[in-house]
Parts: structure tokens; sequence; C-alpha cells
């Protein structure tokens, strides 16, 4: 078997905030006016994304994350809107407080084996990602845990490469049931806030800081997978 060689991942800058539908309302107004919505937007400029986050027996991931440990990683699956010929599985990783992701696309029967526990695929596929999948699962039993779905509104800037984004309607389920259920909807998670995530890469805009910014209120570790957890 050969096994494909691993890119080389671009480290990025990220900041959250959680914040109110007032502040949502705002921000979606100013941004609309100085940026492009992403090109994936529907006629409003937002479209749904459904990821299904894996952890440990232990909790690993979840834990990791409220105790602010810097080196860090959680593995999701992952598609948009109702399309489930897309699905993506994703690890998103912490490293001196900057992230990365690598990503690998899968068919829905793929995804399907892997939540049925026949995975033993994954370590022929010859992608490095799917194996470090497969090595998860066998030696620390990384399983299906959380649904998260929600609806976004992401705006780009070429500058800086910088993605904000403004998530709304945040759902959860738990375990791996209702994943492909397009109609699913779950325990609403948030009901009176909003996610503002702001990821960049090397420098940040003057443009965008401004466009962004929220009077008194300051960047923190908002995970919608930790907020989901809260219901487990």
């Amino acid at each position: 078997m050969i096994i494909k060689p691993l890119k080389q991942v671009s480290m990025r800058h990220e900041f959250k905030h959680q914040i109110s539908p007032g502040e949502d309302l705002v921000l979606s107004q100013r941004l609309r006016k100085l940026f492009p919505h992403d090109k994936h937007g529907g006629p409003l400029g937002s479209y749904r994304v459904t990821s299904l986050y894996f952890d440990t027996p232990y909790d690993s991931a979840y834990r990791e994350k409220l105790d602010g440990v810097d080196k860090r990683e959680k593995f999701r699956l992952r598609y948009y809107g109702t399309d489930l010929s897309f699905i993506r599985l994703e690890k998103k990783f912490k490293r001196k407080g900057l992230c990365g992701k690598r990503s690998v696309s899968l068919t829905k029967d793929e995804a399907e084996k892997i939540l049925k526990g026949e995975d033993k695929f994954l370590l022929e596929s010859g992608d490095p990602l799917l194996i470090e999948l497969y090595s998860k699962i066998q030696g620390t039993g990384l399983r299906p845990k959380t649904i998260v779905r929600y609806d976004r509104e992401a705006f780009v800037y070429a500058p800086g490469n910088v993605r904000i984004t403004l998530d709304r309607n945040l759902y959860t389920g738990l375990g791996s049931r209702d994943f492909f259920n397009t109609g699913f909807t779950g325990i609403k998670a948030m009901d009176f806030s909003r996610v503002l995530e702001v990821k960049y890469d090397e420098f940040l805009p003057e443009l965008v800081r401004m466009a962004v910014q929220v009077p008194g209120r300051q960047a923190g570790a908002c995970s919608k997978y930790a907020l989901c957890r809260r219901f487990d």
C-alpha cells in the first residue's frame, strides 16, 4: 500500500465571541456593507452546517477544551445544507495559539461504515488522515459523540485571507443516529446567543478589526462542541 504524502497545513489565527441576537443583527448589517458573502451562501448569504464530533470514552477533546490545553485536536464528520454527496472528515488542531485543519472527502457509504464500526477500509485507504483516524479509534477508543448543527452567515476578505462567520440556531443531538437526517432539529443549545468567529493568516486588516468590534466583549474559548456537550 502506498501512503499519500501529508500536505503542509497553514496555521491561522482565530478568535471567537459569544454575542447577543441584537449584536448579531448589527454586525450582520455592518458586514454586509463591507465584505462579500462566502460563495457557498444561499440567497441570504447563509447555509446550514451539520457536524458529528468524535471523542474518547474519557471525553479527552471536551476536557482539553475546557481546561484550555494549548496542544489539542478533534475529529469530526461534516456536510453542508442537505447535500449528503459532499461529506468531509476533518481534523482540527491547535498549536501555540494557532489553529490548523486537515480534511478529506468521504462518500456517504464510507461515512456510514465509520459510524457502524466497519472501519478497516480506513487503514487500507492510503490517506494519512483516514489512517490516523483508524489508529485513534483503535488506540484511544475514539467514537462518534455529539451532533452539532447551526446556520452560518460567512464573509470573506482577501487581504489577510480573512473569514468572518456568524453562527446561529445551534442545535445538538446525542450519539450519531440522526447525523444523516437532514430534517433533524434536536435540542436547542443556545437560546439567546450567537457565535462570532474571525479567522486570518499573518495579520488582521484594520478594516476588519474595526468592523467586528463588539463593545464590552472579549475574545474567549467559545466552542460550539463544548456548548453542545452540556446536554449530555
